[in-house]
């Protein structure tokens, strides 16, 4: 006969709901029960059917998370403390990977294989949020939202991190400055430039559109945006890239071009990635809490999946300048 959860209980010595609930990691059974249980399980050979637990409880324990970049180092630096979060509330991690949200099959995500969703790759105006709205499956933004502020989030103050940017290629005496910013329908791309146009705006200083280049948050855009703005003069002496990976591909092509970083021209990052560190690279960048962030949006969608009914709660992390080895005074 196989070992069922019943034999369990009766090895350690405690109910057979407090088996189920100490195996899936339930807070509210004390630390040296769920290890009795544990260890009377491994006794016994007993491996939990997650189907079984499904169908008793109506939920699978697992939330799926949405990622459309994964060639973007970013992401797996932000998965990791997000996928640990979840385990210490008792949840497994589904990784939902396609190359874009119009690819991605909504019914992928509601076909009860999931109780929520981490969206961390969204664009502004998707249609993705309002069908998970729709359907009741809830979810939270991670990183990135659409705009609309209307489901809970944990995301940088990315606005407050174009400023600082600005305000500290102001106080090295820099005016030519250009942007290689990330795609502008992403709300991580607008804040940036939005929030450096502000600052620059108000010490009256322009950032004219043939000093801007858009593209992927990706090292292409970086290569390719600074080749094409030294390729017009007068060139920039500074530049401020959507993300550390735009900025290593714009230090990449300023090398090419044989141009000293920072002698002739600075270039400031953003999220400080561990490579931003890299002595290669050594790159000036606006730092921000990405484990806390993480954190914050799991345990957002825990509570909405123990049945937190409040408005949306939204997390703003403060982000700081980290200077480095790529700026200089003018």
């Amino acid at each position: 006969m196989p070992i069922t959860s019943h034999d369990v209980a009766r090895l350690a010595g405690v109910s057979q709901p407090t088996v189920s609930r100490a195996l899936r990691g339930d807070h509210r059974v004390s630390e040296a029960t769920r290890v009795r249980v544990r260890e009377a399980a491994d006794a016994l050979g007993y491996v939990p059917s997650e189907a079984g637990r499904s169908l008793a409880t109506r939920s699978t324990h697992c939330v799926g998370v949405v990622v459309t970049d994964l060639t973007n180092p970013f992401y797996p630096h932000l998965i990791g403390p997000l996928h640990d979060t979840l385990e210490q509330h008792g949840y497994r991690m589904m990784l939902f990977a396609e190359r874009s949200e119009a690819a991605l099959e909504t019914e992928r995500l509601l076909d009860r294989s999931i109780d929520g969703v981490v969206l961390t790759t969204a664009v502004i105006g998707s249609a993705l949020p309002g069908e998970l709205a729709r359907r009741g499956l809830p979810f939270v933004f991670l990183n990135r939202e659409t705009g609309g502020g209307d489901a809970d989030a944990a995301v940088v103050d990315n606005e407050a991190g174009g400023r600082l940017v600005a305000e500290e290629l102001l106080r090295l005496g820099h005016s030519d400055l250009a942007l290689i910013g990330g795609p502008g329908d992403t709300t991580t791309g607008r804040d940036r430039e939005f929030g450096f146009r502000i600052a620059l705006s108000e010490a009256g200083v322009g950032l004219p559109r043939h000093r801007v280049r858009q593209g992927p948050f990706d090292y292409g855009t970086g290569y390719d945006g600074l080749l094409d703005l030294m390729s017009e003069g007068p060139r920039p002496t500074a530049v401020f890239c959507g993300n550390d990976v735009i900025a290593i591909g714009a230090i990449n092509a300023a090398r090419r071009l044989g141009l000293d970083i920072p002698g002739d021209l600075t270039v400031i990052g953003f999220d400080d990635l561990p490579m931003a560190a890299w002595e290669t690279f050594d790159l000036t960048t606006v730092r921000h809490d990405l484990d806390g962030m993480a954190k914050a949006a799991a345990d957002l969608l825990v509570e909405r999946l123990a049945g937190a009914t409040e408005p949306p709660r939204r997390k703003v992390f403060a982000p700081s300048l980290v200077p480095r080895g790529t700026h200089a005074p003018r």
